[in-house]
């Protein structure tokens, strides 16, 4: 019986929890489908999440010092230096050469974290000959519509990734509306479904039901969102729908000290492990368009207000909560918008209109991604990088 698979997974994220949850995810299914995972994480603040019994690998972490994703910063909230980003790379070699991987699966990069390429172009370099190669992306990506940047990405799909793995449907978003020139390696792209790392949805406790749920995922940038849906709440609280506030590990002590002096009629605690429970019964969810939240509502099928994270540059929540609006599973405010004014017509009209159901979307693209997976590194074992090319 030959010795299972081995892959390494490079997880990185850098402000909030969605790219570790759906990371977090696909390692699940690769254990479960038989593959021996390392699980490389390189970022700060996460929740404990559960990887299926990956070997968890820390690397030093870091994140984005604010926002505009223009600085990292370690553990204790100094720049990153070269001292840093050397010790970085070192940690990660040891690693690969301790997985002796047959496949490296990346997450993001090269189409993001470009910040890592440090360490990333090393450990492709390292792989060159020895492993497939494959990207893991959302649906959507943040633009980017400068060319020397889009043929940087391109080179390095050309020179080094075997498979890039595109966590949702085409029917709903192919990646060329995020990315125009993906149809340069088409050949090499396979769309898995959506990620689904949440559990299934339950019967909400009776107590809860008919509510206004408000979150912000992680909250790392759910802080406007918060501040208006809290004025509302407190203008609103008589006779009406009782609202839930959502708190994640990462709001900010500002944001939180505007959801203190809310009335008794609200109710402001932590995400709960229950949050798809909480929807099955809500009136409505209220909420950025993140990957992780539109696939808890997608099972659902509750009414939604998307307030899409608008960020200068940030164009991926807008996009994705476009096309969903457009399909009819959900209403949408700009965040530019969010006056508690117009925040409060926005809930009467999305309160006015039925709810969608559960959407019709492909939710196995973590049991998937681990099927390609599996076959690139039978491939990869059998003869190389030039027998993927015959990979279906």
């Amino acid at each position: 019986m030959s010795a299972p698979i081995r892959v390494l997974f490079h997880v990185q994220h850098l402000l909030g929890i969605g790219h570790q949850v759906r990371a977090a995810a696909i390692a699940r299914a690769m254990q479960a489908e038989g593959l021996s995972v390392w699980f490389v994480d390189g970022g700060l603040d996460a929740p404990r999440t559960d990887i299926g019994g990956a070997r968890h690998i820390r690397l030093p972490g870091a994140r984005t010092a604010d926002v505009s994703f223009s600085r990292l910063v370690d553990a204790d909230g100094r720049e990153v230096d070269e001292s840093w980003r050397r010790h970085r790379v070192q940690a990660l070699l040891e690693a690969y050469d301790q997985a002796r991987p047959d496949v490296v699966l990346i997450e993001s990069f090269p189409f993001a974290r470009r910040q890592f390429r440090f360490e990333l172009l090393p450990l492709l370099h390292r792989a060159e000959g020895e492993a497939a190669i494959a990207v893991s992306i959302r649906d959507i990506l943040v633009r980017k519509d400068k060319p020397a940047r889009t043929k940087e990405v391109l080179d390095l799909v050309a020179g080094h990734v075997d498979r890039v793995l595109v966590h949702g449907s085409p029917d709903i978003a192919s990646l060329d509306l995020s990315f125009p020139a993906a149809a340069e390696f088409a050949d090499r792209t396979v769309y898995t479904g959506y990620v689904d790392g949440g559990p299934a949805p339950g019967t909400a406790d009776t107590s809860t039901t008919g509510e206004i749920v408000v979150s912000a995922g992680g909250g790392a940038a759910g802080g406007p969102l918060l501040r208006a849906a809290a004025a509302v709440a407190a203008s609103a609280a008589g006779p009406g729908p009782r609202w839930r506030f959502l708190i994640g590990p990462n709001l900010p002590e500002e944001d939180r000290a505007a959801l203190v002096s809310l009335p008794g009629t609200v109710t402001v605690e932590p995400a709960r492990p229950d949050f798809r429970s909480l929807l099955s019964g809500a009136a409505l969810s209220i909420s950025q368009a993140g990957y992780n939240t539109i696939v808890d509502l997608a099972q659902t099928g509750c009414r939604s207000l998307l307030v899409p994270f608008a960020a200068p540059g940030e164009t991926e929540q807008a996009m994705r909560a476009a096309l969903l609006e457009k399909r009819g599973w959900a209403n949408v405010l700009p965040e530019e918008s969010l006056a508690p004014e117009a925040l409060m017509t926005a809930i009467g009209h999305a309160l006015a209109k039925p709810a969608p159901g559960p959407w019709p979307i492909d939710t196995a693209g973590a049991q998937k991604t681990a099927k390609c997976v599996a076959v690139m590194g039978r491939l990869q074992r059998g003869g190389g990088r030039a027998s993927l090319g015959a990979m279906p």
